[in-house]
């Protein structure tokens, strides 16, 4: 049985994999979503992640289509007790920004669409620099109090500003960040190391990364003169010019052939073992997609191996 990892200070406990909800409407139907949910959950997965504007990027879409299948799943299942659900908040067409209000009204329409009475983590999904911190965590604070939300997190936010946050929080006695959701892989480090991660590490706040395999790229499909039929395609295909990617493909190729496991798995096992990480986050569009990523559970590389892809994607 894999051992959930603790979510920072929240008292949530995770599986080291958090499925990600983005496809769920977008590239998976409702049927194809549930497939997926079922087949996460009964490899002892618990961590959903969505987002309320998931995925009004999609042609035909308005946003929130993803937390309504989850909330129609959760119902059939009836595992609700069972499964973290995280969403965020900021980029619904409906409900853009992190206004007070706006926080509010967006988190009372994620709960009719998740058909929850709470959301057990709560992201702001990118930080709008306009708006005070003090009014952003008071919002999350009053959701906290009013027993809709359990644990807020950020995503999207400068090493200042989430600083900022923690203080207004620590000072107010108010809601405290114990996630961050950061865009953090193999081929994309500069984001996240440096001081956004020391600013996580001093405040004990769990890393959830997203792109967690860069669009698909670091599963290996990609390959020049090779052509992959998915949506994602295009951006996983940037990564194809840099010299650093074909470097990291490389030891990947290696360490995946000698533990005869998947590309996918290990690049996820290296993420999962960095500092501040809880779990990293990826998404499936079908169940036979799932145990590349699910293996990163019971996959620990060796010292020697995570520093050959660390030295490989500097």
């Amino acid at each position: 049985m894999t051992s959930l990892r603790k979510l920072g200070s929240s008292g949530l406990e995770v599986f080291p994999l958090s499925l990600g909800g983005n496809v769920f409407g977008w590239t998976a139907d409702e049927a194809q979503s549930f497939a997926v949910l079922d087949a996460y959950t009964a490899a002892g997965g618990n961590f959903v992640d969505t987002a309320d504007s998931y995925s009004a990027f999609a042609p035909g879409n308005k946003g929130g289509e993803s937390e309504t299948i989850i909330g129609k799943w959760v119902k059939a299942r009836g595992n609700r007790a069972d499964v973290v659900v995280a969403t965020k908040v900021s980029q619904h067409p409906d409900y853009p920004g992190l206004s007070g209000a706006n926080i509010k009204a967006a988190a009372d329409a994620s709960l009719r669409r998740l058909d929850t009475d709470y959301i057990d983590l709560y992201y702001t999904h990118f930080d709008r620099p306009e708006v005070p911190v003090e009014e952003i965590v008071g919002a999350l604070d009053e959701l906290v109090k009013a027993g809709k939300v359990r644990s807020i997190g950020a995503s999207n936010i400068s090493a200042e500003r989430l600083q900022e946050s923690l203080d207004v929080s620590d000072r107010e006695n108010l809601a405290r960040y114990v996630a961050l959701q950061p865009h953090y892989n193999l081929v994309s480090r500069d984001t996240y190391e440096g001081a956004l991660q020391d600013v996580a590490s001093r405040a004990g706040l769990a890393a959830v990364p997203y792109f967690s395999l860069a669009a698909g790229f670091l599963t290996g499909k990609y390959r020049p003169g090779t052509t992959v039929d998915s949506a994602r395609a295009g951006r996983a295909g940037e990564y194809l010019k840099s010299e650093r990617a074909a470097r990291v493909l490389a030891a990947l190729d290696e360490i995946a052939q000698a533990r005869g496991a998947e590309i996918a798995a290990v690049a996820l096992a290296w993420l999962a073992d960095r500092p501040t990480v809880a779990a990293p986050i990826a998404s499936a569009r079908t169940p036979e997609q799932l145990p590349a990523l699910l293996a990163v559970a019971d996959l620990s590389l060796t010292d020697e191996e995570s520093a050959k892809l660390t030295a490989a994607s500097a």
